[in-house]
């Protein structure tokens, strides 16, 4: 994928270049959503809200992609669902009920989230090559048990020790960035 392209395609409102992603991807947003309880118009919905948002982000001049276009943008997509999912079970069912969430606090909040996940992927990255590797085992929930088989240490204890460093280690990096002062105060 074109991701220099794909930015000015949003940028420029380009329908051509739009609609590539939208071919590209949909099938993707499309499938995930489906396979935890969505349907295909969640998908549509999902799928519009991420174009808006990445449009609204890459007008910044300093906005830059460190990661694949379709990467950063599937990530956008499950943001938004997991928000979205978490967002209906708050919900009240009653149809004289007017939802008051406006779009632009949509977008605010999707950028807001978007921006404190790639402060943490940016801080994953800059740790070791041995503590990424452990930590994106335990974000994925691998036992401890396979973890030390699969690093070959001498026992879970030490598993968890090595994890527990991991954390601190990147937790630290986090919070001295300045971004994450301005993140924690919205």
């Amino acid at each position: 994928m074109n991701t220099d392209y794909f930015l000015q395609s949003l940028v420029n409102g380009d329908n051509v270049g739009i609609g590539k992603i939208y071919t590209t991807l949909f099938p993707k947003v499309r499938a995930y959503i489906m396979k935890r309880d969505g349907s295909e118009d969640d998908a549509k919905d999902i799928m519009q809200k991420a174009l808006i948002q990445l449009s609204a982000r890459a007008q910044d001049k300093n906005f830059k992609l460190t990661s694949s276009f379709e990467g950063y943008f599937i990530t956008i997509c499950k943001n938004l669902w997991i928000r979205e999912v978490k967002k209906s079970k708050l919900r009240v069912t009653n149809p004289t009920v007017i939802d008051l969430v406006s779009d632009d606090m949509e977008i605010a909040m999707s950028i807001y989230e978007q921006e404190k996940w790639d402060l943490f992927q940016e801080k994953l990255h800059a740790v070791s090559e041995n503590c990424r590797e452990l930590l994106k085992l335990f974000f994925t929930k691998v036992s401890y048990k396979k973890i030390a088989e699969l690093k070959d240490y001498a026992s879970v204890n030490t598993v968890k020790q090595r994890i527990f460093k991991c954390k601190s280690k990147l937790k630290d990096a986090i919070q001295s960035d300045r971004r994450y002062q301005h993140l924690k105060h919205l």
